[in-house]
């Protein structure tokens, strides 16, 4: 798989778990949680650095 399509897979991935919070609801309860995805998507990002760079 190439980088931009596991970015755009990503991006994709966000986009709907957000839509799907915010049509529920629960954005508003989540907002003290919203470290955690962004450390998970930070993560992510330095495993897709190491794993295309080459």
């Amino acid at each position: 798989m190439k980088k931009r399509t596991f970015d755009v897979a990503v991006v994709i991935f966000a986009a709907v778990a957000l839509l799907a919070l915010n049509h529920f609801g629960l954005l508003e309860n989540m907002a003290k949680f919203m470290v955690v995805p962004i450390v998970a998507f930070y993560f992510l990002g330095q495993y897709t650095q190491m794993k295309f760079s080459k």
